[in-house]
């Protein structure tokens, strides 16, 4: 697996940081995925899945959202939440840039789930041959203190780098003990998030379940149903009124994190066929 780093500036200046794993042999590449992190975390996070997909012939393009990983910017702040859009576009262009011709798949988990499925219904998506979801954040498996989503709002609107805490229980992120563990140590984690970010990811996911329709793009959905932090209902509840290519997959006793939790190999088996199915 060949590694290499690059990176962009965002559309608020801030200094992105991205990455790619490539197949050894890239003579026999088959696509590429665009993978896109969750919430307080960074692209590092994911390089045994991006050896799992290297090793079938599948390179992985991922970055560090603003105010995440190695990227600039305030801790868990994105300057207008729009802008997690242009992260996507970036990747794909630099997929692009490296093989026009490949098949690009766009793959997002937790909070990067939600943007996934928020880009699929309200942009422009062409050249993308699936979308993987998994334990989207469409909603929070857990109520959100009230008094901190009023000050989030109020904050939002003039003061939007107004920071809180996340409110996530690390605890629920996997059943492995060592992941936890590795991600309580891990300092480029954090637990910071500020009203825009915060306010706008929840209204994305609240406009992505109102809005589902026919959906124009194979949609992969996967969610653990003993997921303590986002809402595997919702992910049922989306997958009930979409219309189109989308497959619903529910892991039995899975925590958050699908591909690291015990049988993560099985998790990322499963999307692997269902991508072989796709091309």
């Amino acid at each position: 697996m060949k590694h290499t780093e690059f990176g962009w500036h965002s559309p608020s200046n801030v200094k992105i940081y991205a990455q790619s794993w490539w197949p050894d042999d890239q003579a026999k590449l088959k696509g590429i995925i665009l993978l896109i992190h969750g919430l307080g975390e960074h692209s590092s996070r994911y390089e045994h899945v991006a050896e799992f997909f290297t090793h079938y012939g599948f390179a992985v393009l991922s970055c560090d959202r603003s105010g995440h990983g190695k990227s600039g910017g305030k801790l868990g702040h994105i300057a207008k939440y729009e802008e997690v859009f242009d992260d996507i576009v970036k990747l794909h262009s630099e997929a692009s840039r490296k093989h026009s011709q490949l098949p690009v798949f766009l793959y997002g988990h937790s909070m990067g789930g939600g943007i996934v499925i928020d880009y699929l219904l309200n942009k422009k998506h062409t050249g993308l041959k699936g979308i993987i979801a998994t334990a989207p954040l469409l909603e929070p498996a857990f109520k959100p203190p009230s008094v901190l989503l009023f000050i989030g709002r109020i904050m939002r609107s003039i003061y939007p780098r107004f920071t809180q805490d996340n409110q996530l229980d690390v605890k629920m992120i996997s059943r492995d003990e060592l992941v936890v563990q590795a991600y309580t140590k891990d300092p480029l984690v954090h637990s910071k998030i500020t009203s825009e970010t915060a306010i706008g990811m929840l209204t994305s996911g609240e406009n992505s379940l109102k809005n589902v329709g026919k959906i124009n793009s194979p949609l992969l959905l996967m969610h653990g149903d003993k997921d303590g932090l986002t809402s595997h209902k919702a992910t049922q509840q989306f997958a009930s009124k979409a219309s189109g290519d989308v497959t619903l997959k529910m892991w039995e006793g899975f925590y958050h994190e699908l591909h690291n939790e015990p049988e993560k190999l099985d998790v990322l088996e499963y999307i692997y066929q269902w991508i072989l199915q796709k091309l």
